[in-house]
């Protein structure tokens, strides 16, 4: 397996960030501050469609790139920041172009499935089994408005499945076992109170 597989999606693995640059560092605090996490309702919600190709529209994309690259991730949703539109942006590998994917549907799902561990940028921290399809047709639309079809399998596939979930509103502990699920909380609890004894 690749070792991006290894890393959990949308987050950086937990070895990496003792090796981080400060700045790099800095950055990636700054772009999680606009990041909702776990409670807010708006991850919670299906986010609407998309109906204005404009110049708002790829600002909007440019900044969710922005955002997602400043926090370590590979891939970010327009909930995540607050926004219900059924928008998102994924990069797989470092010199991979951004690509955005507006008002994206499943049209096909294989059956053969893989369990991997994924983070999300919404729970930092926290990193859980997750079993998805391992190959997707998507059919979305550009920032243009014009017809995007991403056939995706291994990693490329997980991202925009994770992403996708983020527009219906469910989390990776939603999709995740119940052991797991109360381990994750656990982990969540213990880490705010932590930050709140600092």
């Amino acid at each position: 397996m690749p070792e991006e597989q290894d890393q959990p999606i949308e987050e950086v693995a937990p070895e990496l960030e003792e090796e981080r640059d400060p700045e790099v560092e800095a950055r990636r605090r700054a772009a999680l501050s606009f990041i909702r996490r776990l409670g807010d309702p708006v991850l919670k919600s299906r986010a609407t469609p998309v109906d204005q190709f404009d110049d708002a529209l790829r600002a909007q994309i440019a900044r969710m790139g922005g955002l997602m690259n400043d926090a370590l991730g590979v891939g970010l949703a327009a909930p995540q920041i607050g926004l219900s539109q059924r928008l998102l942006v994924y990069r797989v590998g470092q010199d991979a172009p951004l690509i955005a994917l507006v008002n994206p549907e499943i049209e096909w799902r294989s059956g053969d499935e893989e369990v991997a561990e994924e983070g999300c940028l919404s729970i930092p921290g926290i990193a859980v089994d997750v079993d998805r399809p391992v190959y997707v047709r998507v059919r979305a639309q550009d920032e243009s408005g014009e017809e995007r079809v991403v056939e995706a399998s291994g990693l490329e596939a997980r991202v925009i499945q994770h992403e996708i979930d983020h527009l219906d509103g469910v989390l990776i502990l939603d999709r995740t076992s119940k052991e797991q699920r109360k381990e994750a909380m656990r982990a969540l609890r213990e880490a705010e109170e932590q930050q709140e004894a600092a």
